[in-house]
């Protein structure tokens, strides 16, 4: 499997889930740094959605300019640890300043 990077898009197999987690094959923001990624065989990643969310920053943020085919919200309270045997296909990246502002949502929510 290639590298997988910080800030990627990619497809991702979050079953099985408990409660209100995010399931299913469904993009993920990739949000480990590079090297995390390579020597853990795990990444931190934030899932996505396509469903217009209720909630507003630092719940959720609008994806800008990642030429996914849908309108996308990062949620950001959904946050996981997976093995990278659950990652797939690249589907689209961010910017780092986008990337960022994402970090600081994670950071409101858990009082970094």
């Amino acid at each position: 499997m290639a590298k997988i990077l910080r800030g990627e898009i990619r497809w991702a197999n979050l079953d099985p889930t408990v409660g209100r987690e995010q399931s299913g094959e469904r993009p993920v923001l990739i949000l480990s740094q590079d090297v995390f990624n390579e020597r853990s065989g795990t990444v931190i990643a934030m899932a996505l959605t396509s469903q217009e969310p209720r909630a507003s920053f630092p719940l959720t943020h609008e994806i800008q300019n990642s030429k996914l085919p849908k309108r996308s919200w990062v949620k950001i309270s959904q946050i996981r640890t997976l093995s990278t045997e659950r990652i797939g296909k690249k589907i689209g990246s961010i910017e780092p300043e986008e990337l960022s502002h994402i970090i600081d949502g994670l950071n409101e929510i858990v009082g970094g």
